[in-house]
């Protein structure tokens, strides 16, 4: 049984996907220790903060919304339509990519303007060079996602499971071979190169079985190929302004603040991959199994089962890592230019943004299993809501300390989950009617 288990695609897809996170967290906590042993919490690592932390976050964007959405299109595609319909996607994103690519590059200071309005001036200059270095993996980011659908829908996943290993050795790589000569700019260099490095992967790997004579022309159009990326976008957009915004006000508090913040989502990211993840790989396949047998009231039940063990690994995992956190981070990374009053700052600061782990995990297996119910206007019409009572609650606070930098992010997502968990509630018997009625879900 274990050895038949061990053949299935779909196992072995899901213990190389694991790997790749589990790579990728382990090498992230080398990439973050080493830029706070090189930088600590300098005005230098918040110029690289403000521009590595919103444009990792809008690749990151990218590539979740195209893989999720071209996936099932190209499933129902076979032979010379699949083909023509990836090479369809490769060339017309590519010109939406390299449009992004250039935009960021020639906005770059009006860019760093808004995403970090308290910079110290004289690192004004650093941050925006940073930017325009970053943005070219922004265009690599882009030919990994459309790759990624194609290798994702031939149940290839090895090439694409270690995205962010790759981003995260290069940034080190980077930090070691050429900050000594390029400074900062070498963290900078370091991600791109990695970025460009995974898109060769799986350029290869998709392009070495693909047959291309006697490909037809693709008939797909703009609007069939924009609508379902556009939609989960704007869910996981919306999610990723939310701490856009709190790394931009954080700069207001004073040298070192923004670059605390990233260190602090290193302490958030980790636990939310390894509980999401998991999670939604288990339970969205069952959900769609339940809903094509219109078997709604047993996907409702399992929902609501996951996201109550979730809220209570993410209730009991945010306590201890609150309790912990400046021992934790005191023997993670006080050593080099990470200071004890780095450790102070960076303490301060997961105190505000340590509980986002909650509402940002329940939120988005809320999310993911509407979108898989067919239910992606509900995601959609809450995804600011984090961002809306962020705006708010931090106005209105202002800045009397760094533990309130991430505090409006934490109870915006509680309150985006809340929001959108209880609508799918009172939605529920509206379904269950069309479901008797014949209508079905779709």
């Amino acid at each position: 049984m274990l050895g038949r288990a061990v053949d299935s695609p779909l196992v072995r897809g899901g213990l190389t996907i694991g790997a790749g996170i589990i790579a990728g967290n382990v090498i992230g906590f080398f990439r973050v220790a080493l830029t706070a042993y090189l930088l600590g919490t300098h005005s230098l690592a918040d110029s690289l903060a403000v521009a590595l932390g919103p444009l990792d976050t809008f690749n990151s964007v990218i590539i979740n919304s195209m893989v999720f959405a071209f996936v099932p299109l190209l499933a129902k595609q076979e032979g010379a339509a699949r083909t023509a319909l990836f090479l369809a996607l490769h060339r017309r994103f590519s010109i939406l990519f390299a449009i992004a690519t250039a935009s960021i590059l020639a906005f770059a200071p009006w860019l760093i303007r808004v995403l970090a309005p308290g910079l110290d001036p004289a690192y004004f200059p650093a941050a925006v060079t940073n930017l325009r270095i970053i943005s070219l993996s922004t265009l690599a980011a882009g030919m990994v996602s459309v790759h990624s659908a194609l290798l994702y829908t031939d149940r290839r996943f090895a090439p694409t499971a270690f995205y962010q290993a790759s981003l995260n050795l290069g940034t080190v790589a980077g930090a070691l071979a050429l900050a000594p000569v390029m400074g900062v700019h070498g963290f900078a260099l370091g991600y791109t190169l990695g970025a460009w490095v995974q898109s060769g992967v799986v350029w290869w790997a998709a392009r070495s079985r693909l047959e291309l004579r006697g490909v037809p022309a693709s008939t797909v159009g703009w609007r069939d190929l924009l609508a379902k990326p556009l939609s989960i976008a704007i869910f996981t957009g919306g999610l990723a302004a939310n701490i856009t915004f709190t790394r931009a006000w954080g700069t207001h508090y004073g040298p070192g603040a923004a670059a605390a913040l990233d260190y602090c989502m290193r302490g958030v990211g980790v636990p939310l991959a390894l509980l999401v993840s998991p999670m939604s790989n288990a339970l969205l396949p069952e959900i769609a199994r339940l809903r094509s047998q219109f078997r709604l009231p047993e996907a409702f039940r399992l929902i609501d089962r996951t996201i109550a063990l979730a809220a209570l690994a993410a209730v009991g995992g945010c306590g201890a890592a609150l309790a912990l956190r400046e021992p934790a981070i005191r023997l993670l990374f006080e050593r080099g230019s990470f200071t004890p009053e780095s450790t102070r700052m960076v303490a301060a600061v997961f105190l505000g943004l340590g509980p986002s782990m909650i509402g940002w995990s329940l939120m988005e297996l809320t999310s993911r299993s509407l979108f898989s119910l067919g239910r992606a206007r509900l995601p959609m019409m809450v995804a600011f809501l984090p961002l809306a009572v962020n705006v708010a609650v931090t106005l209105w606070l202002g800045a009397p300390g760094p533990q309130f930098i991430g505090l409006g992010a934490s109870l915006g997502l509680l309150a985006g989950f809340v929001v959108l968990f209880g609508l799918a509630r009172a939605g529920r018997r509206k379904w269950l009617a069309r479901m008797d009625g014949g209508a079905g879900v779709g």
